[in-house]
């Protein structure tokens, strides 16, 4: 077989891009020109933390080690190599573009995360020289299509530790992965009286759907509440487990609140009552390593764009006797065996559930987007993450009348906040002026902030590329806000 244009030989750069500029793809109506240079603000305008705090650091880089700057030659089981924000930084182009006449600040990687360059060529390179439909032609380029979609399916499986890549399904995002599951497990498990738990802090995509298999089947949506600090209420959730429990929703780090409940211990419990586990990863993939046989979940969902991913493609896991007892969402080709006007024969799973043609440049960039995660050692992103978000959480506490939401000791990077006297909106206009995009309103969670009286917040999101100067800029930038 030939060789197919955006596996991991996606073709290799010689040289790594230069950090203040961007590959000449052609502009982009809209874009202020791209920094030649990025000053920092005044040091004097950024809060002194307190002295205990300790900016992060990251391992030193070998610069004779010939791996930096691009992508290893081998997935699933890349060797991980080394891991700094800066290497990071230097693989994502619009990371050096400025806006408002500013170097960009993106602090909004819980809506979605920046492309590195080895994505955005991977695609291109699809389009550009194997561009087919899948599973269904005879000719080479079919033929080529075909196995790197299915390279990818084998990369989510080994991403995620699924025993096998045939209990992977390709959708759009998690929203879609949630409905499909409601639709087809849920609609033949689910009747009346059952109780399906959703935790307070969910996104309305884990709530929705669940809502409306509820009025569908006469079940109940039975809502764990949280406690003060934004965990969820473990001994409130073991009291609300029952026979009736038939599925616990819940996401392995809240988009809103940034906690990462005991999903392993979560999933434990609602299995000895026989319930079912779904697990939201959305949030959770980009920050840390997943192991869903560790953490015996049911299903499992995530989003592409939330991984350094072209948005429009996701995955779910399922254990192999869900799938197999699942029957079809939707009907059309690639999901079929055979057709008569007399009798119809599908697929097996997962090609049960991929009905028409699916996003296969999607995959094609998902595919070089775990290429490119795992060519750093994911728990050096994590530790990396930690110290990042803890320093983040004293510098923003020199803020006079910031007010970060949520306070578990077990989080990934995201700070949702209000700052007295500003309107979240007013908040996040005032430092895109300054090149800092962070989000604002209710995150698609409005039952986790309405827990803390709240209907809006401002929200600032980490992510592996992000460094403490960034930090520094944006509690500098509060800090004028509050000023003015």
């Amino acid at each position: 077989m030939s060789a197919i244009p955006g596996t991991s030989a996606v073709p290799a750069t010689p040289t790594v891009p230069d950090p203040n500029s961007v590959p000449a793809t052609g502009a982009v109506p809209g874009m202020d020109a791209i920094p030649t240079t990025g000053a920092a603000p005044a040091a004097s305008a950024v809060p002194a933390p307190d002295t205990a705090t300790t900016v992060p650091t990251t391992p030193a880089v070998p610069t004779t080690d010939p791996t930096i700057g691009s992508v290893p030659q081998q997935f699933p089981g890349a060797q991980r190599g080394a891991f700094s924000p800066e290497m990071a930084r230097r693989d994502v182009p619009i990371l050096h573009r400025l806006v408002n006449g500013r170097p960009l600040v993106w602090l909004d990687n819980g809506a979605t995360t920046q492309k590195p360059r080895q994505v955005i060529e991977a695609v291109a390179a699809f389009y550009g020289s194997a561009n087919s439909n899948i599973h269904r032609g005879a000719h080479s380029m079919a033929r080529d299509a075909t196995a790197l979609y299915e390279a990818g399916r084998a990369a989510v499986a080994d991403f995620l530790g699924a025993p096998s890549p045939e209990e992977i399904v390709f959708v759009r995002g998690t929203t879609e992965a949630i409905n499909l599951v409601a639709q087809t497990w849920g609609r033949a498990n689910v009747g009346p009286g059952d109780d399906i738990l959703v935790p307070v802090l969910e996104h309305h995509s884990d709530i929705v759907p669940w809502q409306q298999l509820a009025a569908e089947t006469h079940a109940r949506v039975v809502p764990v509440p949280l406690l003060p600090d934004g965990q969820i209420d473990q001994f409130a959730y073991a009291d609300l487990l029952s026979s009736r429990t038939r599925l616990v929703a819940v996401s392995h780090a809240s988009n809103v609140l940034g906690t990462v409940p005991p999903v392993a211990e979560m999933t434990a419990l609602a299995h000895r009552y026989g319930a079912k586990v779904l697990v939201d990863g959305a949030q959770a993939v980009a920050h840390f390593p997943v192991d869903v046989q560790a953490l015996d979940a049911d299903f499992y969902a995530f989003s592409g764009h939330k991984l350094f991913a072209p948005t429009g493609i996701g995955a779910l896991y399922a254990k192999p006797e869900l799938l197999a007892s699942m029957a079809p969402w939707q009907g059309g080709g690639n999901m079929i065996e055979s057709v008569s006007f007399d009798r119809t024969t599908f697929a097996p799973a997962p090609h049960l559930f991929e009905a028409g043609t699916g996003h296969i440049s999607g995959v094609v960039g998902l595919l070089a987007a775990l290429d490119w995660l795992s060519s750093f050692d994911h728990e050096a992103i994590a530790a990396y993450e930690t110290q990042l978000l803890a320093y983040a959480q004293q510098v923003l506490a020199a803020v006079p009348g910031l007010r970060v939401l949520g306070e578990a000791p077990d989080r990934i990077g995201v700070l949702a906040f209000t700052l007295a006297g500003h309107d979240p909106t007013a908040v996040a206009q005032a430092l895109d002026l300054e090149g800092i995009a962070v989000r604002s309103g209710h995150h698609c969670a409005q039952p986790a902030l309405a827990h803390y009286g709240l209907d809006s917040a401002v929200r600032a999101s980490l992510a592996l590329y992000n460094t403490p100067e960034e930090v520094d800029q944006l509690a500098a930038s509060l800090l004028r806000v509050q000023q003015s």
